[in-house]
């Protein structure tokens, strides 16, 4: 099975050997099996080299509370013992083949929320797309209660007004630098100019994903899961373009078409926001910038809930840092974003 990826082999695994183990083993004993949590096969972009590490025939159960205290170490010592040595050819690890867990312990391992959580909007703005991926991505290959699956739909893309928030401040970013191509450019910093332009395609991309609904990887997958999006071959070769410029003129006109680009695209999409998105100078200034705090306020005025509205256009969790340490540990990811507001926001975060 050398072409086999990880979850139609994960489901595979639950189908033909777990599910019928279990019912044998643990009668009449509800559960849920699931390929979610880490893995570039949840993501369908392991291949080969992927197999180095962490792949092979692998699942999560996740059982009740009461089930997990009274079957969890038996299922899992049962299944040392009894775990076949190879799957489809494939070694099965016996400590890691079946991990047991609960609902609650899942969620708040991989986002640090209640199974029912966040509970209002700001809560939303302290967690990692990336993360959501972790637990929304992969399969679920048998569910009894429906609990996981719930979950899953729930969480798979964010509240409306959030979505809005992100949209708002992700122009806000470009409007923030999108003019220093140029001025670094014209003082001779080719280098630093090269350095901005890439930060700011890096934006449009992210912009594309929330247009498209989607959550963006952590870095590794960010360009290919990019290149899957249905707006990926209008934007890919403008922005190549931007990338590959040799001077800083074509290199800001290049992501100028990108910005006018990835505006009527949330138009033609249909999104929230009156604006009429246009190119121009930069005040007095010889660089060629979109009208971005325009269609920022444009879109932060559709928002409804009136705590949201009122935040500073500071972003959520991925618009903030993509240090590694403080996305991949919730519990401090949401601390660190609610610290960005005043106290009495944060405090509304700290207790979403």
């Amino acid at each position: 099975m050398a072409d086999i990826q990880g979850v139609e082999l994960s489901r595979r695994f639950h189908d033909e050997w777990v599910g019928p183990w279990l019912r044998r083993a643990f009668p009449g004993l509800p559960y849920a099996a699931a390929l979610i949590g880490a893995g570039s096969e949840l993501l369908g972009f392991d291949d080969a080299m992927s197999r180095d590490h962490d792949w092979g025939p692998r699942l999560w159960l996740s059982l009740s509370q009461a089930d997990f205290a009274a079957h969890a170490g038996p299922i899992v010592a049962t299944f040392a013992a009894e775990a076949p040595a190879h799957f489809l050819q494939l070694p099965v690890d016996p400590g890691r083949g079946v991990e047991v867990q609960t609902l609650e312990g899942i969620t708040h391992r991989l986002l640090a929320i209640a199974p029912d959580g966040p509970r209002n909007n700001l809560g939303w703005l302290g967690l990692a797309e990336q993360r959501l991926l972790a637990l929304t991505a992969g399969a679920v290959f048998h569910d009894d209660d429906g609990r996981l699956t719930a979950v899953r739909e729930r969480l798979a893309w964010l509240p409306r007004d959030v979505w809005l928030y992100k949209l708002a401040c992700q122009w806000r970013r470009i409007a923030e630098e999108q003019a220093f191509v140029g001025r670094a450019g014209l003082v001779g910093d080719d280098l630093g100019s090269r350095v901005i332009a890439a930060r700011l395609a890096r934006d449009v991309m992210r912009m594309a994903f929330l247009i498209e609904r989607r959550y963006a990887p952590y870095p590794k997958w960010f360009g290919s899961a990019f290149a899957r999006l249905p707006s990926a071959p209008e934007l890919s070769p403008i922005l190549a373009r931007a990338l590959a410029a040799p001077d800083w003129q074509a290199r800001e006109a290049a992501l100028a078409e990108a910005y006018l680009a990835a505006a009527k695209l949330h138009q033609a999409r249909g999104l929230p926001g009156a604006f009429a998105p246009r190119l121009g100078p930069y005040f007095e200034r010889p660089f060629r910038v979109i009208n971005a705090e325009e269609i920022m306020a444009a879109i932060r005025a559709e928002i409804a809930d009136p705590a949201l509205r009122a935040l500073p256009a500071i972003g959520s969790l991925d618009q903030v840092t993509d240090s590694t340490p403080v996305i991949e540990a919730p519990r401090r990811a949401r601390r660190a974003i609610a610290a960005l507001f005043d106290d009495g926001e944060a405090g509304a975060l700290e207790d979403a």
